[in-house]
């Protein structure tokens, strides 16, 4: 999105719903998106028609038919939008409990003998499932540190721990502490080129709202998203899995449909609002651009959502007008550094002299909503090395705009004294 278009920028807020005000606190401005982005309007709508349908898939009646053909859509709609022409997609639970899946699945198929690698900065989500069933599998669990300062971890850092009897790898894309992404196509790479059959799962739940996901490139086995943070709503997850990882010994219902990963009766509303959200990704790239294809179209809304976040992030960290940025306050420190090309509409900070959760609380007081990390499980993995309790989290979306930033910025400059 061209950042100078005021017109385009309320094209896109008016998609989505209470952009400028919250139902229980009124108007706000909204810096919580990786908590959990806006939902579209769009999504709010089909989630409503498709609560009311009595009727379920894989019956002998109209209903059931186009409920069918709604999913097998979606899943087409996928494919457009990850990037892949192969492989199964899924809903499940959530994303976390897809990612534990896919990765349960990974660990116990393969043979006795084999190790599991992950890193440092991952989320939970991966690093408790790949901890867990490696142990389960009494497997010994191999972790890669990642950088302290600029919040990733590389190629380089996976490639000095790797040994061949790897089996199993996890990879973060994004972190959602510090917003920076990593190298998840190079860091595939330097897991390949010592174990070229491991089993490598990537964890998309904090990339996926700024576009740009591109299975086909990354060489993987698996990638998990929570379509709550990419503007459908709450209640499930959405996974692909390579062929190779359906080809194990999934958990499915005997004598049912071969390589069948889903559990029970789909929620073909689930299927229907994500098929919203990658109409709404082609219509920005309709808005921005004019290629003909879907898959360009997305690629076009990704780019312009890239640099229409990286323009307010920037903003946020080095200042506008006459604001000073929040790199500029006296003793803070900005998580993943000042000037990292890797971030990904977040910045995440804390000041020495001031609580992470005071400055929450004073923004939320006058509507600006933000969150704290604080150094627990979530987050403790990334605080604690830099001696930090917790930081204040801003994450924002490319319907951000720069006067929110702005609101942001003088907030601060009185909240720091």
């Amino acid at each position: 999105m061209h950042t100078q278009s005021a017109e385009l920028i309320q094209k896109v807020r008016d998609r989505f719903a209470h952009v400028e005000s919250c139902p229980f606190q009124g108007p706000r401005v909204f810096f919580e998106n990786a908590g959990g982005a806006l939902t579209l309007k769009s999504v709010v709508e089909t989630s409503a028609q498709y609560a009311a349908l009595p009727d379920n898939q894989g019956r002998d009646n109209p209903a059931s038919a186009a409920l069918n053909k709604v999913i097998a859509q979606a899943k087409d709609h996928m494919q457009i939008f990850f990037n892949t022409s192969d492989g199964r997609f899924f809903v499940g639970e959530s994303g976390t409990e897809l990612t534990f899946r896919l990765i349960r699945t990974a660990v116990m198929g393969t043979s006795a003998e084999g190790k599991v690698i992950g890193s440092t900065v991952e989320h939970p989500a991966s690093r408790s499932a790949a901890q867990h069933w490696a142990e389960m599998a009494r497997k010994p669990y191999v972790s890669v540190p990642h950088d302290d300062a600029t919040g990733q971890v590389t190629p380089t850092a996976y490639s000095a721990l790797m040994t061949p009897d790897v089996q199993v790898a996890t990879i973060l894309h994004t972190s959602p502490v510090t917003g920076i992404a990593n190298d998840v196509a190079g860091i595939a790479a330097a897991i390949r080129a010592t174990a070229p059959d491991a089993f490598i799962i990537v964890d998309g739940i904090q990339h996926a709202s700024h576009g740009r996901i591109d299975i086909q490139s990354y060489d993987i086995d698996g990638y998990v998203v929570s379509p709550y943070k990419v503007f459908s709503r709450h209640g499930y997850g959405v996974a692909w899995a390579s062929d190779r990882l359906t080809g194990l010994s999934i958990e499915t219902l005997k004598g049912g449909p071969e390589g069948n990963w889903e559990m029970g009766t789909r929620d073909t509303g689930a299927y229907a609002t994500f098929t919203d959200v990658v109409s709404y990704f082609d219509w920005l790239g309709c808005e921005v651009s004019d290629t003909t294809s879907a898959r360009d179209r997305i690629e076009a809304a990704g780019a312009v959502i890239h640099d229409h976040e990286k323009t307010l992030t920037d903003a946020m960290l080095n200042g506008v007008d006459n604001l000073p940025g929040l790199a500029d306050l006296p003793g803070v420190t900005i998580l993943g550094g000042r000037d990292n090309p890797d971030r990904e509409g977040l910045v995440c900070f804390a000041l020495d002299h001031i609580p992470a959760g005071e400055i929450v609380d004073a923004l939320n007081a006058q509507g600006i909503r933000t969150h704290i990390r604080r150094a627990d499980h979530y987050s403790g993995n990334i605080l604690t090395p830099l001696g930090l309790d917790a930081a204040v989290r801003v994450s924002l979306c490319h319907y951000n705009t720069l006067d929110e930033v702005r609101s942001l910025l003088a907030a601060m400059k009185d909240i720091s004294g």
